[in-house]
């Protein structure tokens, strides 16, 4: 099996979001605003997906 690299926006946001929404809890962070931010975050992952951009 070859792993391909993917050069998508969509799945660096994505990559980005799935980070961002598992690691907050555990690093006690608190950010404001956060719920909103990683909404849009993962909004515009799945446009640019769905675009396949």
């Amino acid at each position: 099996m070859e792993w391909r690299r993917t050069n998508g926006w969509g799945t660096r946001l994505l990559a980005i979001w799935l980070i961002a929404t598992g690691s907050l809890p555990w690093l006690g962070a608190h950010i404001p605003q956060a719920g909103p931010i990683l909404s849009l975050l993962a909004i515009a992952a799945g446009v640019l997906i769905f675009m396949r951009r």
